[in-house]
């Protein structure tokens, strides 16, 4: 991919636009700790070559770092990037732990023979709306974080 950026521009953009510090912190469960600096939509860092993004929240992180690489190929600024998961444990704990915790519920109901059919009802629908906002939220996260990077960096395919 390439920028409509030249290379001075696209730095400048980083500084701008990202708070510098280890997007691994960010994401971990002490990024709630990291106080100020939410005017910029970024949170990573780079150099004159690679950099290492994700969305400056700590109160909606999402899972994903924008990881890349950029260098000038005949006067073109081209960005090679990919956008990962930061751990595969907690997408896989996002998508898995609705069906885990459904599949429980019912044990449990099962289990108790006094049970009424209303709590069955609640209790399912509601670990079925957090199955299917959980997967659609996370995937929605990941889609904004990439095209705010391409926005701010006018990156173009």
């Amino acid at each position: 991919m390439r920028s409509k950026l030249n290379i001075s521009q696209f730095r400048e953009r980083f500084k701008d636009n990202t708070k510098i510090g280890s997007p691994l912190l960010k994401l971990s469960p002490f990024g709630i700790l990291n106080f100020g600096g939410f005017s910029k939509p970024f949170y990573g860092d780079f150099d004159n070559s690679v950099f290492r993004l994700t969305a400056n929240s700590s109160l909606s992180p999402t899972f994903y770092i924008i990881k890349g690489k950029y260098k000038v190929v005949n006067g073109i600024l081209k960005i090679e990037y990919s956008n990962e998961p930061r751990n595969k444990f907690q997408l896989v704990w996002i998508k898995y732990f609705p069906v885990i915790a459904l599949v429980a519920m019912n044990l449990l109901f099962l289990m108790d023979k006094k049970a009424e059919i209303e709590f069955y009802i609640v209790s399912n629908l509601s670990i079925i709306f957090v199955l299917f906002f959980s997967r659609w939220n996370t995937r929605r996260k990941k889609e904004n974080l990439e095209q705010k990077f391409k926005e701010v960096f006018e990156i173009t395919d």
